[in-house]
């Protein structure tokens, strides 16, 4: 596997499981269901969220470039896609869903045991045309922190009133 650049994204990309898992496991409801309002995602909507990539972007487009090149156009992926898949499960069913994918993807990117030069192959993005395999795992990394980011913001959004004048001193509540 090519150094250091797929060592600095899998060290990321094999730790969100457990980051959010630690975060949100065994929560009240109310820490899990929390939106900064209309329209916003929940923390349990980012982990179905979650949960949708790992089945149908990330690996999917990594395999596509690697067999096709920028002869096929990528599928375009569905960012609400969680509101129809995830509504009966529990929260503790999206975190072991979403681990276990992220396990599985990951042993499959390192089978392919990619070389510095395959990073360089192209495919093509519906949006945004050509792409490199390193500008979709360098994405895949982004996209994880932040996800984590926004759960953070969002819960510590759902205590903005009760920090009453502290608001001042926290940026995360602006």
């Amino acid at each position: 596997m090519s150094a250091p650049f797929l060592g600095e994204s899998l060290a990321v990309l094999t730790r969100t499981p457990a980051v959010l898992n630690a975060m949100l496991r065994e929560l009240p409801e109310a820490w899990i269901s929390a939106t900064e309002g209309p329209g916003t995602w929940s923390p349990y909507d980012v982990i179905g969220h979650l949960i949708h990539g790992e089945k149908t972007d990330w690996m999917t487009r990594a395999t596509m470039i690697l067999e096709h090149g920028t002869s096929r156009t990528f599928a375009l992926f569905d960012r609400e896609a969680q509101f129809r898949e995830s509504p009966g499960k529990s929260l503790t069913e999206l975190l072991d869903e979403f681990s276990s994918l992220r396990r599985e993807n990951l042993a499959r990117l390192c089978a392919l045991d990619l070389q510095p030069e395959q990073l360089e192959l192209q495919g093509t993005h519906p949006a945004f045309g050509v792409v490199t395999l390193r500008q979709l795992l360098a994405t895949w990394t982004a996209h994880d922190l932040g996800h984590i980011l926004q759960v953070s913001r969002v819960m510590a959004k759902h205590y903005k009133q009760e920090v009453g004048p502290w608001t001042e001193y926290l940026s995360v509540m602006k």
